[in-house]
């Protein structure tokens, strides 16, 4: 079982930056592929960046490459969001995941086995 808590959420302006952290609970967490989702309002979940549990992978949604910068602390138990150059459009709920899926689902939901309860991402224009 592995728990996960996001924070670094907020309202900022667009242009802005925030980093997002999401801590785990457990003793393998290394041996998971971590991901960020967000969820805007009437829109479904999608998919925003995944890493490796080693880090050396790293996958980004179109919209995203470039601004956004997933890494992880496996020492902390903690996978990061780093976004830059955000835009109102970014607005959303983001949740991390965590599961043991191959490259071929990190884009899917359905790829990963515990969420975390996700937190506010406000960008003004």
């Amino acid at each position: 079982q592995v728990q996960l808590v996001e924070s670094g959420g907020g309202l900022v302006q667009a242009g802005g930056s925030l980093r997002l952290s999401c801590a785990a609970s457990g003793r393998t967490f290394s041996s998971y592929v971590m991901g960020w989702f967000r969820q805007a309002p009437g829109k479904e979940r999608e998919f925003v960046a995944a890493i490796s549990g080693s880090g050396d992978i790293l996958v980004y949604e179109d919209s995203v490459k470039g601004r956004f910068t997933i890494f992880r602390d496996n020492v902390k138990n903690t996978v990061y969001l780093q976004m830059n150059s955000l835009k109102p459009e970014d607005t959303a709920v983001y949740y991390c995941a965590a599961g043991t899926a191959g490259g071929s689902r990190w884009h899917n939901e359905r790829g990963y086995d515990y969420w975390g309860q996700g937190t506010q991402v406000t960008v003004s224009s």
